[in-house]
């Protein structure tokens, strides 16, 4: 064999090797597919937005020492009510979100207890001023002119209720419960948020019993700071409408 033969021979060897190489190669695998994410981190994403959330809610409502929403409402005897008007002629203003048929709202009216007229008896002629606000929206519990006129009068209420049927201003200061509390003194400051006293289970008597309200407002007549100024308020939901 000539070597030009030789070389030809060696060049077409190479040629097949490359061929059965290339052949014989297995191919890339694919990509693999994105893997969904594990269900615990999906859960535990889940419980940080709702704790994020759940502190931004209680972020939404009054502080003490902040400036109390300015309302003009309705009572319901027709009544015109500003809590800037109040201010002007009161040393505090007692405000109390009302339900009539919420229970917590009802045993402090019901069965021997006055504990919202014995404060308007006992501060009514003192400089105090207290007002209810219902914020119940149309067809919710406690709604209703006819019902609220009832109960105002079967329970001999002798301060004005007001309504708040848009939610407007409860959400304003962030009312969550009834019979949530707030007093605003003539500064227009929150001086008091939280509940009426320490008996939601009215499993308390005498002395045990607290009420937080009665103590702030003669602290503050007495020109004292508020020493229980935050407590967390018991009741019903407010029965706000949607937005």
């Amino acid at each position: 064999m000539n070597v030009k033969n030789l070389l030809a021979g060696l060049c077409l060897a190479t040629i097949a090797l490359g061929c059965v190489t290339a052949v014989s190669a297995k191919p890339a695998a694919p990509a693999a597919a994105p893997t969904k994410e594990a269900a615990p981190a999906k859960k535990e994403k889940a419980e940080k937005a709702d704790k994020k959330a759940d502190k931004a809610d209680k972020k939404a409502g009054l502080a003490v020492g902040d400036k109390a929403p300015s309302f003009s409402l309705t009572s319901y005897d027709g009544k015109d009510v500003k809590l800037d008007e109040l201010l002007k002629t009161n040393k505090a203003v007692v405000i109390q979100w009302f339900n009539a048929e919420c229970p917590f709202v009802k045993m402090h009216y019901e069965n021997g207890a006055n504990t919202f007229n014995d404060l308007q008896k006992e501060f009514g002629s003192k400089g105090v001023a207290l007002v209810g606000i219902n914020s119940g929206a149309p067809g919710q519990q406690g709604h209703g002119a006819d019902l609220n006129k009832k109960y105002i009068a079967d329970w001999k209420i002798s301060y004005p209720i007001l309504a708040d049927e848009s939610g407007e201003i409860g959400r304003a200061y962030g009312a969550k419960n009834t019979p949530a509390m707030y007093i605003v003194t003539a500064d227009g400051k929150v001086a008091y948020s939280g509940a009426i006293d320490n008996n939601q289970g009215r499993d308390k008597k005498g002395a045990d019993v607290k009420n937080y309200v009665k103590t702030a407002l003669e602290e503050i007549l007495a020109g004292k700071a508020v020493t229980t100024a935050t407590t967390t308020p018991y009741g019903c939901s407010v029965k706000y409408g949607k937005k």
